[in-house]
């Protein structure tokens, strides 16, 4: 679940941001993570990243802190920052970059639904 309710705004102000999402309460969602990972071959395996490993990592910084939880009250980064789409990406790059190697992670995609996905690549935010 997520808010999509921020607390330095008014009720009215809140409504107007976030539309059917508005709630203080929160609402669910069923979000899609494709992570993207880029280097070089190595030469001995053929990967750029063994996939048990990257599966192992994205358990840890993605499924474990953030499936089935209700993102404003069981995960402290967000008791802070607004669970919109954008903010979860965040989350997830954030947490993915302490567990892999030093500049294997190359993006994270956040599908909330078909048609809106938010791409971070750690410094800009693509939203479609």
């Amino acid at each position: 679940a997520c808010l999509s309710h921020s607390k330095s705004l008014s009720d009215e102000e809140n409504l107007k941001l976030f539309g059917k999402c508005n709630n203080p309460n929160g609402h669910g969602h069923n979000y899609k993570v494709v992570v993207t990972v880029r280097g070089e071959i190595d030469p001995v395996s053929g990967m750029v990243m063994n996939l048990t490993d990257l599966k192992e990592y994205m358990q840890a910084a993605i499924m474990e802190p953030l499936d089935h939880k209700n993102l404003d009250r069981d995960v402290p980064y967000f008791s802070e920052v607004v669970s919109t789409t954008e903010n979860v990406a965040v989350f997830i790059w954030d947490s993915l970059q302490k567990l892999l190697p030093q500049g294997i992670l190359y993006k994270v995609e956040v599908h909330e639904t078909e048609q809106n996905v938010v791409v971070y690549k750690g410094e800009e935010t693509i939203v479609k």
